[in-house]
Order: C-alpha cells, then structure tokens, then sequence
C-alpha cells in the first residue's frame, strides 16, 4: 500500500493525471483493504504537497467513479486540506506569493478612534520608499495619522483613494521590493501615449471640417414688423450662477469641532462675565526681564504664562470653577491641567498643559511652545490633548476686542483672553493712558454661581495687574 500511495504521489507531484493508475490499482488489489487505510494515509501525503488541493478531488472523484463506498473519510481530508490553505493564506497577509510584495496597512490609530479618512498620499506610484517613510495621511476627528512603508522598495500601486473611510488593517498600497512591477508599467504607458498622439491628427481635421460646415452662412426670412410689444413679466431675483460656488467636504477635525460645540450649546447653561485687565505691571515685568529669561531659559518670556499663573491661583480660590458635573454628582479635580486653545489650518484643537500648578513661567512658556509648534505641524498626539480641567482661548492674538468664548465639554469654564488696546483710564484722579485688555469668562450656570465667577475673574484681574501677589500668595 506504501508504494502505490508513494506511486501515486509521485504522478500528482508531476502534474499528471491519476485517473488510469489509480483505476487499475483499484480492479487489481483488494478494495475493501485500501479504502479502509486510504484515509488515514492519503491525509499524511497530501498535506505535504506543496501544489495545493486541486488533484485531491481527482483522488475523490476516482473513488466515486470506480464504486460505491464512504464519503466520509475523503470529505474529512478535504475540509482539513482546505481549513489549512486558508489558514496558510491568512498568516500571510502583508505579502505575496514570491515574497516580493508588501503591503502598506493603517497602523493602530487609538483605543476611542475606530476608523479615519485618507486625506493624502505623500507620494506616488513608482516612487521610491524608505522603511517607515510615510507615504499617506490619515486624518481622524481628534489627529492625523502617518500611513509608514513596512519596507523599502518602490510603491507598485495604491488600492485605496483619497476620501475612502479606512480603518486600522486596511490596506491602501502595495509595495515592490525588487520594483519589478513598477518598470513593467512605463512602456505601456509610453506606448498609449504615442497612439494618442498618433490618431490626433484625424480628429482634427475631423472637427476643422464640422466648424466649417456650422459656419456656412445660413439664410433667415425677414420678420415681420408687426409684432407685438414684449409683455414685461415680473422681476426675480438674479441669484449667483452656481459656477461661482465650490462645494468642499467637510474636513473630520472641522465636523467634530462642530459636533462639540453645538453640544456644548445644547447642554451647558452658559453665561458670560466680563472685566477689564491693565497690563502695564506685566508688561513692564516682560520688557525689565526678557532678555535674562532667554539667556537663561532658552524661551521668551509671553503674556500666556503670565495668564496661566494667574488662572492656576484662581481656580485654587474657587474650587468649583474646575468641578464638572457628571450626571448627579459633581466631580471635584484635585489637579489643575489647563487647555490652551490653538488655532491650525486644519481646524481648532486644543492640547493640554498638565500640572500647571506645580509648573513655573519658564516651563510653562516651554511647554505651550512645544504644543503649539506640534499643533502647526499636525503632530499631536491624542494623549497631548485628552483631559484638560479649565481652558484659556486667546483671540487677542487675532485681533479679537470681545468675544463670548463656548465652553470645551467636559470642562466647566473657558477664560477668553483679547487684544491689547490703549484706552483712557482714570488713575489716581487723573485721565491717563493704559494699556486695557478684556476678559470674559464663560461658565455652566448649572454648577457655578455668579458669585464664584466673578470672584475668579476678579482674581485673575488682581494677579495680572500686580504679579507681586503670586510672591506673597495675596
């Protein structure tokens, strides 16, 4: 039995037909005795063959031609035969058949991200890659994410578009180690476009010959003159041809923004508190010390962390201002991380300074240009903008006077910050000019009484006119 199944094999492995040497071994040996060993046997020896299932059916459509007998031990090997090619297929899924294909998936994107949009391909087909060299963004409702090569080689082709929801897995390009792919391509295009050029000059004459004929000079009746005065119908509106509107989807980033503030407006009872800052003592502390605090601290010294000092020492009076409320309970924050709002291309976003209670000016000025200089870039993490108990918005760098500021779910609060404007103030009886910004101070009228608002933006307004009070905690 061991040589006629080593026989049979053999003929398989060579891509021979096993219909005549197995018919004849079935009428000459003793049946009965091979097909209860057929089983057991035939299992071990067509698992090793490394040219698939396909002569496996031979094998069972030999048996049902030459008699009647059990399917059951044959249809067990072919599901197993079957179970383990797809096993084998799906334990490579990055690569081809030779090992000279890769390809280039979505990366992990984060626990509360499930999916993103393809934005851009950083590069294109026949370029060159290097290992972990991106080659597309993914851009999600919070961050952009670097689609890198797995290997180095030459992009083959790409299998997604731009604007295709991709979630993490999905494949959207196919990578040639040996860029044996990619120059099979350039002659067929070379080829096509000759042709192109070649059948142009046909179709050109073509059309010179039709504007010809639709030129021809065609002769008209006269009118007749007596027709009837034009009834004046009534006037409607010119509106814009609807050439002159361009139509853009909305970008992920730009949709959750939105999505978060019309929540914002939907459940926080908010109101706004203003005052009136001079900022002539932290002016003149920024001009007497800003070239020792570059020398020293390698940053310049702005009016941010002057605010956020001052933010900290409030929110340190009035407890509650960093509460949120959380179905019926309020949760009081035993830490102080402030948001700092940051305008991008892109859209809003706002990353998070944390423990600014325990920072100094020097590392909090550090720390926001950190944040800002990633925010610009795209390259913020989700981790650098998670969290956050209080936020500063700053309009004044646009040039914002006054501003009502939506608060940033879950938090309670939201500071607005505006432009430095020098207006007459009176001083000691007389009409001199300062230096005034206003800040406005939103909250959730369902947790925060005036009383408390007012209190921390009077505090904020005391500390920033005279910062001595952060010394002596006054």
């Amino acid at each position: 039995m061991q040589m006629m199944l080593g026989a049979i094999s053999r003929r398989v492995s060579c891509g021979g037909s096993s219909a005549s040497f197995l018919g004849q071994s079935l009428r000459v040996g003793r049946f009965v005795e091979f097909t209860s060993k057929f089983s057991s046997i035939v299992e071990k020896k067509i698992l090793l063959q490394p040219r698939g299932i396909g002569h496996v059916r031979d094998f069972c459509h030999l048996i049902l031609s030459s008699c009647a007998v059990s399917l059951r031990p044959t249809r067990e090997v072919v599901a197993g035969i079957q179970r383990e090619a797809t096993m084998q297929i799906w334990s490579r899924p990055f690569s081809s058949d030779n090992g000279d294909l890769i390809d280039a998936v979505v990366p992990f994107m984060g626990e509360s991200i499930t999916d993103g949009t393809l934005a851009k391909f950083l590069k294109n087909p026949g370029d060159k890659v290097e290992v972990d060299e991106p080659i597309a963004q993914i851009e999600t409702d919070k961050v952009t994410i670097d689609v890198a090569s797995p290997e180095a080689g030459v992009i083959q082709k790409f299998v997604a578009k731009e604007g295709d929801t991709m979630e993490p897995g999905t494949k959207i390009a196919v990578i040639s180690k040996s860029a044996e792919g990619v120059a099979q391509v350039a002659p067929s295009e070379k080829t096509s476009e000759k042709a192109a050029s070649s059948l142009s000059p046909p179709t050109e004459k073509i059309e010179k010959q039709k504007q010809k004929l639709e030129t021809a000079p065609v002769t008209e009746k006269p009118k007749s003159s007596s027709s009837p005065p034009p009834k004046h119908a009534a006037t409607e509106p010119q509106l814009p041809p609807k050439e002159r509107e361009r139509r853009v989807p909305m970008t992920r980033l730009r949709k959750r923004v939105a999505t978060r503030l019309k929540d914002s407006q939907n459940t926080f009872a908010m109101l706004t508190t203003f005052n009136e800052v001079d900022m002539t003592n932290l002016m003149k502390l920024r001009s007497d010390y800003k070239e020792a605090f570059v020398e020293k601290h390698g940053v310049k010294l702005g009016f941010m962390s002057g605010f956020v000092k001052a933010a900290v020492s409030g929110l340190q009076n009035q407890p509650i201002i960093n509460a949120v409320i959380d179905g019926d309970d309020i949760i009081y924050r035993d830490y102080i991380d402030i948001s700092i709002a940051v305008g991008t291309p892109k859209g809003l976003v706002v990353p998070v300074i944390r423990n600014a209670d325990k920072m100094n000016f020097a590392e909090i000025e550090k720390e926001i240009n950190t944040l800002a200089k990633k925010a610009n870039d795209g390259s913020l993490s989700i981790d650098e903008m998670a969290g956050g108990s209080f936020t500063i918005s700053n309009g004044g760098v646009y040039g914002s006077l006054l501003s009502t500021p939506i608060i940033n779910p879950p938090q309670s609060a939201i500071l607005g910050m505006h432009s430095i404007v020098t207006r007459p103030m009176v001083v000691g009886g007389n009409i001199v000019p300062r230096p005034m910004m206003y800040i406005a101070l939103t909250y959730d009228h369902r947790l925060i009484d005036g009383r408390e608002a007012v209190f921390f933006l009077r505090r904020i307004k005391d500390v920033v006119e005279d910062p001595r009070r952060l010394l002596l905690d006054v």
